[in-house]
């Protein structure tokens, strides 16, 4: 658990993240806002309930993971290593929990760190940098 200092919530040995009151629908555009004010794009997005519904048949709480991507450091990612694209993009997960949202961002340096190669961990430490000014601007912000 971070200390009282610290600019996020909560982190586990690979996410950190926050809780915003509010749904998902709600609490989604201010998180995109501060994923696009440190550079993220969303690429890709994937319904985890709407899926495990269809799929499965199982109901479950509203669970949306968005997969950011900062185009320049996937670029530097990518030169450094072209093998890394397995591990992007940065996926940041929304869910639902009674009247909040969590809002938790796979840590960087928890992919890329695995990537033995300087030029990833450069990139790693600055996506996470990023990542983790975009949480602190939600946390300002509930």
């Amino acid at each position: 658990m971070p200390s009282r200092g610290d600019p996020v919530s909560f982190s586990t040995s690979f996410t950190f993240g926050t809780r915003l009151s509010g749904t998902i629908a709600s609490v989604r555009p201010t998180v995109e806002a501060a994923l696009k004010a440190e550079g993220f794009g969303i690429l890709t997005e994937i319904d985890v309930q709407a899926t495990m519904k269809a799929k499965l048949g199982v109901d479950r709480a509203p669970y949306l993971i968005l997969g950011a991507c900062n185009p320049p450091l996937a670029h530097q990612a990518l030169e450094a290593d072209p093998s890394v694209g397995a591990l992007l993009p940065c996926n940041v997960v929304l869910r639902e929990d009674g009247p909040e949202t969590i809002v938790e961002a796979l840590d960087p340096m928890a992919a890329l760190g695995i990537v033995d190669v300087p030029g990833v961990r450069l990139v790693a430490e600055e996506a996470k940098a990023r990542l983790v000014r975009a949480i602190a601007t939600l946390e300002a912000r509930a």
